[in-house]
C-alpha cells in the first residue's frame, strides 16, 4: 500500500509532539500550503540531549579520549600487572596440544584438524634461567597464568579458559625450563566429541 503526498502529511500532523503543535505558527496552519513531513530516520528512538551553551558534557573524558574502553569499563585487580616490579619477563611459548591417533592421522575419521579448535590442552613453556626449583612460585586460575620468581616476573591471560584445578607443571633443570599444562575448557567441546 503506497502513500500519497497529502496521506504522508496527515501522518506526520498525528506524528507530531505537543511542543511542536504551540510552535508552529499560523502560517503553516493555512490551507493551499504545502506542508512537509518532519519525521526522518533520525527521528526514531528516545528524543537526543540537546547540550545547552556553556554547560559541559556529562564525561568530558569520554567525549576528549580516542581510548577504546572508558575507565570505569575496565575490571579492578588487574592480575600481576606491577608497573613498579622492576623484574623483567622471561621468555614464554604458548603451544596448543591435541591428542592424535592413527585414525586421525590416515583414516581422518574423526572430523579432527589441525586448528586449535581440535587441541584438548594447552602447554606454556617458561625459559627460567639462573632459578632454582624452590624459587618458582606458580598460580594459575581459570584464565590467568602468574609465574614469580626473584629474578622474573610472569603475568599472562590465557587464550581460553582452562581446568586450573587438574593442570600439572614440570621443571627441567638441565634447560631451565618450567612447562605447565594445562586442560582447556570450552564451552561448546561436548559437540565435537
Amino acid at each position: 500500500m503506497a502513500f500519497d503526498p497529502s496521506g504522508i502529511a496527515a501522518l506526520s500532523e498525528l506524528l507530531k509532539s505537543p511542543e511542536e503543535d504551540d510552535d508552529s505558527s499560523d502560517d503553516e496552519k493555512r490551507p493551499g500550503k504545502k506542508l512537509v513531513a518532519t519525521a526522518n530516520p533520525g527521528s526514531i528512538g528516545p528524543p537526543k540531549k540537546i547540550e545547552k551553551p556553556g554547560c559541559l558534557p556529562e564525561s568530558k573524558e569520554a567525549t576528549n579520549s580516542r581510548d577504546i574502553w572508558s575507565g570505569a569499563e575496565i575490571p579492578e585487580g588487574g592480575h600481576g600487572e606491577d608497573e613498579f616490579d622492576p623484574r623483567p619477563a622471561p621468555e614464554y611459548e604458548m603451544v596448543f596440544k591435541q591428542a592424535v591417533t592413527t585414525e586421525d592421522m590416515y583414516l581422518q575419521m574423526t572430523g579432527r584438524n589441525p586448528s586449535t579448535a581440535s587441541c584438548e590442552d594447552l602447554v606454556i613453556k617458561i625459559k627460567l634461567p639462573d632459578t632454582e626449583y624452590n624459587d618458582v612460585n606458580l598460580d594459575v586460575t581459570d584464565t590467568f597464568l602468574n609465574c614469580r620468581t626473584p629474578k622474573y616476573k610472569l603475568g599472562v591471560h590465557l587464550p581460553h579458559p582452562v581446568d586450573s584445578k587438574n593442570g600439572k607443571a614440570q621443571w627441567d633443570k638441565d634447560r631451565e625450563l618450567l612447562t605447565v599444562t594445562v586442560r582447556l575448557v570450552r564451552e561448546y567441546d561436548f559437540l565435537t566429541k
